[in-house]
């Protein structure tokens, strides 16, 4: 799952290369399906992200803070997971394992 890269199953990344018709998102008219509006933006995925919102609060809303710090990380995958966009291409993206102490 290449989120940070933008190299994913998302409708701008499959336009780009070819794979589809469209980069616009299926849910929100206008808009491009991208990393930065499926994590943040998407009103498809709103009770998704609420629940990644309840646990990570404010930073949750911090595209940098998802894709980079450590601690957004099992709890960016539980939300991929949720969304179920990515299960045709990874199936159940498994969680990170925590490095040990």
């Amino acid at each position: 799952m290449a989120l940070h890269t933008g190299h994913t199953p998302l409708c701008h990344h499959l336009h780009h290369i070819g794979k589809e018709p469209s980069p616009f998102c299926i849910h929100c008219p206008g808009m491009e399906e991208s990393v930065p509006h499926f994590l943040l933006d998407c009103h498809h995925y709103h009770h998704q992200r609420h629940m990644m919102t309840n646990t990570l609060g404010h930073r949750a809303s911090s595209l940098s803070f998802l894709l980079l710090d450590p601690e957004a990380n099992t709890h960016l995958t539980r939300y991929v997971n949720a969304t179920g966009c990515f299960h045709q291409m990874f199936g159940e993206v498994p969680l990170p394992h925590k490095p040990p102490d």
